[in-house]
């Protein structure tokens, strides 16, 4: 009987991951094409993903240190959660990378 508990509770931890983000869509790639109505996303399989901006949506860096719509940029990686609502998806969260300058050394030829 004890066997079966441990069992059961083994599944259970390595089911829970695939319901963390419940019904939420899950868009990882980089920003494609920027506007304060949409983002469109091109996804690491090549495909270019538009979602839709609410005022609800709530914008967190890398870092998750809150954030805004402006500091999202062309270019920049993404992970977004999204609901769907009939065809269109919805961003919940906007997870962004930080921009960060190239070092000086980098930047300058030798």
């Amino acid at each position: 009987m004890k066997l079966r508990w441990m069992a059961l509770l083994i599944a259970f931890v390595l089911a829970a991951p695939a319901f963390a983000h419940g019904d939420k869509k899950h868009i990882i790639g980089t920003i494609e094409k920027l506007s304060p109505e949409a983002v469109i996303v091109k996804t690491k399989d090549g495909k270019s993903v538009e979602i839709k901006i609410a005022p609800t949506t709530t914008y967190v860096t890398s870092a998750d240190q809150p954030g805004k719509f402006a500091d999202l940029a062309v270019g920049q990686r993404v992970v977004i959660h999204a609901d769907t609502k009939g065809a269109d998806l919805i961003a919940a969260t906007v997870k962004f990378s930080n921009a960060t300058a190239a070092p000086a050394a980098a930047a300058s030829p030798k």
